[in-house]
C-alpha cells in the first residue's frame, strides 16, 4: 500500500521535472531569438558575474567542460560578427589564456536577461502579492533543504 508521503514525493518529483524541461525549451527559445545557444549564454553569464574577465580553464571547470570542449565554445563566440568574447593570454603565465567579455557581449547577456525578467514579471503579476511570497519562500527553503541535505559535487570532464 502507498503512503501520502510516497504520493507526495512521486508528485513533486515530477512537477519539478516537468518545470526543469519547460524551463530548458522556453530558455532555449529565447536564446535562439538572441542567437545564442544556451552554452553560450552561460559562457557570457559566468564572465558577467566575474566582472567581465575569467580564465578560460575556470570558465570550463564551472561548467563541467574539458578545456578543449570551452576553447571551441569560446571561438565560437569570438568568431560572431560582432565578437561577444575575445582571448588573451596571462601576461604572468602565458600558458593561461582569459576570456574577456566585450561591451557586444555584455549588451546581448543583458538583453537575454531583460526578456528573461519580463516573462518572470509578466508571470508574476498573475499571482496575489501573498501568493508570490509564499512562492518564493517556498522554493529558497526547499532549495535550502536539499541544497544542505543532499550536496552535489559533480566530477569534472577528464581532459
Amino acid at each position: 500500500m502507498v503512503n501520502q508521503l510516497d504520493l507526495d514525493a512521486s508528485q513533486l518529483w515530477s512537477l519539478l521535472f516537468t518545470i526543469v524541461l519547460d524551463g530548458e525549451k522556453r530558455l532555449a527559445a529565447n536564446l535562439a531569438a538572441h542567437q545564442l545557444t544556451p552554452p553560450q549564454f552561460y559562457v557570457l553569464k559566468t564572465l558577467t558575474e566575474r566582472g567581465g574577465r575569467c580564465p578560460i580553464g575556470e570558465i570550463a571547470r564551472q561548467h563541467h567542460l574539458t578545456n578543449a570542449t570551452m576553447t571551441g565554445l569560446v571561438k565560437r563566440l569570438e568568431a560572431l560578427e560582432p565578437p561577444l568574447v575575445m582571448r588573451e593570454q596571462r601576461e604572468s603565465d602565458r600558458r593561461s589564456v582569459d576570456v574577456i567579455l566585450t561591451s557586444e557581449g555584455a549588451e546581448r547577456f543583458m538583453a537575454v536577461q531583460t526578456d528573461l525578467l519580463q516573462q518572470m514579471q509578466l508571470l508574476f503579476s498573475l499571482l496575489s502579492d501573498e501568493e508570490r511570497q509564499d512562492l518564493i519562500r517556498y522554493l529558497t527553503r526547499y532549495l535550502e533543504f536539499v541544497q544542505t541535505q543532499f550536496p552535489v559535487d559533480l566530477p569534472a570532464e577528464a581532459e
